[in-house]
This record gives C-alpha cells, structure tokens and sequence, in this order.
C-alpha cells in the first residue's frame, strides 16, 4: 500500500503522522479491501508509522529497562540481567532502521538527518531517545532506548526490594535531613538516577527542588519541583542551551537544593561553586566504578572547565560530603556503599 502525501511529508520532515492521516490512506483502499481489511491495514501502518512501531510489545512488557536497535537491525533488550537478542523483533534492513529513527526523532521534537546526524530526546510514555546516524555508526543507523519509571519511586519502595539494607536506609534519610551535599555514582544502568529520586522525596514538600537534566527522565511528581532541560543547537548551529547555562540559571532562582541529573562536563564548577556559597544540601549523578574514583572522576571533570586539580580538590573538600554508590549485582541492582568523601 502506497502512503498518502501527507504521510509521505511527515515521515521526511521526521514528524509523526496521525491517525486522521493514516485512516485516510486505508480508507482510500476500503472498497478493494472490505472492512476485515481496512481495519488490518489500519492497525499495521499505525504499528508501523506510529509510536513505537514493532517495539510497541517488547516496550510494554514489564521489568524491560533498555531496547536497542543495531545498525545490522537486530534488536536487543535488556529486563535488568543483562542484553538479550530479541529476534522476532528485528528490522529487515538498514533503511528500516533509518526511517524509523528518523520518525522516532520527530516523536521527539528533534530532527535527524545528515546535518545533524545523532539525537538524544524524550519520547512519551517517559522513554529516552538516542540515535546516531552513518557515516558515524559505521554499520547502520542505531537506535537505543531507555524506559524511564513513570512512577515515583520511595525509600521505602528500594529498601523492600533489597536495593538498599533498612541500615543504609535509615543512613540516607539522616543524610538528606541534615543536607549533606552527596552525590549518587555507578555505572550505566545501574539505577542511579532512579535512587537519587527516591531521596528527593524525602526532602520536605515545603523545599523549592531546582532539577537541572540534559534529558528529563528523574520521576520526581511531588513536592515544589521546577525542572529545567537543555538544549542542543540547531542545524544553524544556533540556540545552544548548555546544563552549565541552566546551573547558572537555576540558582538566580531561590533554590532550596539544586540537582543535577548527571555531572559529566564544565557544568561541575558551577554545580561545586553553588554547593560552597550556601546553597546546602545538592545532589547529582556521577559515572563511577567506585566511591575511590570520584575525586579523580571530579578531577577529569575539572579540568574541562579549566579548573587545576588543586583547585578541584579545594572546592570539592568543603562542597560535597557523601557518597552514595549504585552497582548491578547479580542479585539486581543495589546499594553497595554510602561513605564519607
């Protein structure tokens, strides 16, 4: 079935088509196709052209925290044991693959093409978007997705599944009471930002949160929380919109805690400078392999936003007091530790 225009422009302009455009172009084959087939033909250009496509039922099934698409269009998930293959799932093509990044970047509000060959967006239903393009994927275009929790997550939720002890527990509520600066390290999936949620909710509801994320994807519903998100440049290489702008902003904006989702850049000086005049009790993310790597981590961060060592070490000695380290295990994620820096 050849699409209509309409979908045909959508799809090349990298916006998602809708369902009054979909029904159109089935509708206009109602009478070869009679009902039982229009409402199959709808139905497959809609999984097709629409969401998340062939992904919609791997997306949808429960303890599924990351979908990956490979250049080759083989697919891969991930249920929290680790990347398994999921071959009724996989993509006939290359193309296939591109065009549904493509559409997937559209969903997003972000455009992918050759000029601007990666994205890294939100979509609904709380999944984060990333995709890059060839020449840079050698192989093919490749999609992964990660599915954020839509739910706020408690202390209490972690602790009764066994990511953290009642001890450790107890030991993070003091923590945030008494704002001690922290900061929540690990790897890639190992639920850092899902933890450092849950001790956002336990700052009382009174406290003004300033969330500053490259991508918002901390579940954080309740309280007086103001998120801020970045921005990427045009195709014009206009309208940049960097965390280290947004740090700076949020804290012309009376914050009572300023968080940052993930430190990985320049924005650190600001983010240690802020934690050094008053601001107490701020928190963010870090990627480390263990509480022993994150004044080194904090060093190599430093250093992108011209900062000596000395002077990393200097600010970071009076601005940050815990940390806090998330692991995968093969008992699930965890807990593994909660020291002083």
């Amino acid at each position: 079935m050849r699409f209509g225009e309409g979908i045909e422009e959508a799809i090349r302009s990298g916006r998602v088509p809708d369902s009054q455009s979909i029904a159109a172009v089935v509708d206009a084959s109602a009478e070869r196709l009679g009902a039982r087939g229009v409402w199959r033909s709808e139905r497959r250009l809609t999984e097709q052209l629409a969401g998340l496509g062939p992904l919609a039922p791997v997306a949808a099934e429960p303890g599924v925290t990351d979908i990956l698409v490979n250049g080759d269009g083989l697919t891969w998930l991930d249920r929290g044991r680790g990347l398994e293959r999921v071959p009724e799932r996989d993509f006939a093509n290359p193309e296939e693959v591109r065009r549904f990044a493509v559409r997937l970047a559209g969903l997003a509000g972000r455009r992918l093409d050759d000029s601007m060959p990666w994205v890294d967006g939100l979509l609904p239903g709380a999944i984060r978007l990333h995709a890059i393009l060839p020449p840079l994927a050698s192989d093919g275009t490749t999609v992964s997705l990660r599915l954020l929790r839509r739910s706020t997550v408690r202390l209490e939720d972690l602790e009764r599944v066994g990511m953290c002890s009642p001890a450790q527990s107890e030991r993070l509520r003091r923590m945030v009471a008494e704002r001690e600066a922290f900061v929540v390290t690990g790897g890639t999936g190992a639920g850092k930002t899902t933890l450092l949620a849950a001790l956002l909710g336990e700052v009382e509801k009174s406290e003004r949160i300033l969330v500053v994320e490259d991508v918002l994807e901390m579940p954080l519903h309740a309280g007086h929380v103001v998120r801020l998100q970045a921005r990427p440049a045009n195709v014009e290489g206009q309208g940049l919109v960097t965390l280290v702008d947004l740090v700076r902003q949020a804290l012309r904006m009376r914050p009572d805690r300023l968080v940052v989702g993930e430190v990985r850049g320049a924005e650190v000086r600001e983010l240690l400078l802020a934690l050094n005049t008053g601001h107490e009790g701020g928190c963010c993310t870090l990627h480390a392999n263990r509480p022993a790597d994150v004044p080194a981590r904090l060093e190599a961060l430093g250093a992108l936003a011209g900062m000596s060592p000395a002077a990393v070490r200097a600010q970071v000695a009076t601005a940050i007091k815990t940390v806090v380290h998330v692991a995968r295990t093969p008992a699930g994620r965890m807990v593994t530790a909660v020291e002083e820096l």
